[in-house]
């Protein structure tokens, strides 16, 4: 996973911690609201106000719809006559998400469909707009360092200290991986034969596996600092996702959430976007050579990155969409339940109902609706 889009925001805009063991609760919540404090608040805009400009998160398909006029053709038809792209530091934003949505200064978040599912579960008033097919075994793999003669394999990990972020695919791809081994990792609640340590940070956990911190992560090797992290020839694939589990078939699947506000007031705003992000994808999957150089010289990668996030399987950026608003409540009903029955802290302190669930996935954006693409 993970990349974030857009809003009426002009100027809005690890190292390793404890063990999971000693992170309680109250913890995981108050963490949760110092990084929703990172973003300058905005007034919300009144209802029916015009939206002239919007802040879209730089990644490799939003700087190509940026660059090939696909963002300007498609916003002037609702008046947005102002398209920013914002990058953070490493120019992606990739877990720092649903700060900048809850405070502001992005409106559609680009994340996996667990995380989304866990910001919504922590309180975050947002909907789903967008959610893509089923993931893949590609996606997340676990990786340990090329030189480490102990790992090559998940039944090595037992005893092994394994290092990602809590609320995202680093976490839930192997969780049930591990599970599926009879090594349950590590939670809140109790201890698994796996220790796990809690790294948030994409380039700190790189740079805790490499530097021995850590015995283990799993990562996307389609995104920036994955792929670079693949690329360099320190690493090795060691495990995958369980096939047509629930990660592959629910938690791992692409979405994109925005402030239920932000949703009802600018319903055409966010359309826009999502064809942006169709025609976009498509065209990038058509002319691969000449997408690759522009995603080089936007995202500054070098281009053996670039074009590998397109033409790699582990890629999620260019991928298609579930049409069905009903298929995608069904998909977080059964992963919701397989985390919880085995364990999972996060939805079994705050677990939605299904009213929850059904008021979570818009059904104005997917077939049928009034603003659906499809």
């Amino acid at each position: 996973m993970e990349n974030a889009v857009g809003s009426a925001a002009r100027h809005g805009i690890g190292r390793v911690s404890a063990v999971w063991g000693k992170v309680s609760s109250r913890g995981l919540a108050a963490a949760l609201v110092a990084a929703l404090a990172v973003a300058a608040p905005l007034a919300p805009a009144a209802a029916g106000e015009q939206l002239d400009f919007i802040n879209l998160q730089l990644n490799p398909w939003s700087v190509v719809a940026q660059e090939k006029g696909i963002f300007k053709e498609e916003f002037d038809k609702v008046g947005v006559k102002e398209v920013n792209l914002i990058a953070s530091g490493a120019a992606e934003l990739s877990g720092a998400e649903s700060a900048g949505l809850n405070r502001g200064s992005i409106a559609i978040a680009q994340r996996m469909l667990y995380p989304a599912t866990a910001h919504r579960a922590n309180g975050l008033d947002a909907v789903v707009v967008w959610v893509s097919e089923a993931s893949n075994k590609y996606r997340t793999p676990l990786l340990a360092r090329a030189d480490n003669n102990e790992i090559n394999s998940i039944a090595d990990m037992e005893g092994k200290v394994y290092g990602s972020n809590r609320v995202g695919c680093s976490y839930t791809s192997v969780f049930e991986s591990f599970e599926a081994a009879g090594l349950p990792l590590d939670t809140r609640l109790k201890a698994g034969k796996i220790r796990y340590e809690g790294v948030e940070n994409n380039g700190a956990r790189n740079a805790a596996l490499l530097s021995g911190a850590v015995d283990g992560l799993a990562t996307h090797i389609g995104n920036n600092s994955g792929a670079a992290l693949y690329l360099s020839g320190k690493v090795k694939i060691v495990g995958r996702t369980v096939e047509k589990g629930v990660y592959e078939n629910g938690a791992g699947r692409v979405s994109f959430f925005a402030m239920r506000d932000f949703a009802e007031k600018y319903p055409d705003a966010v359309k826009a976007f999502l064809i942006s992000y169709r025609r976009a994808t498509a065209w990038i999957q058509a002319n691969v050579d000449e997408s690759a150089q522009i995603i080089s010289k936007g995202t500054r990668v070098p281009l053996e990155i670039a074009k590998f996030q397109i033409v790699d399987p582990s890629g999620y950026e260019f991928i298609a969409g579930d049409t069905s608003a009903d298929n995608v409540r069904h998909a977080i009903t059964e992963f919701q339940d397989w985390y919880i029955a085995h364990g999972d802290d996060v939805f079994t302190d705050r677990k939605l109902s299904q009213q929850d669930i059904t008021a979570f996935v818009d059904g104005k954006f997917f077939k049928g609706g009034q603003y659906s693409i499809y």
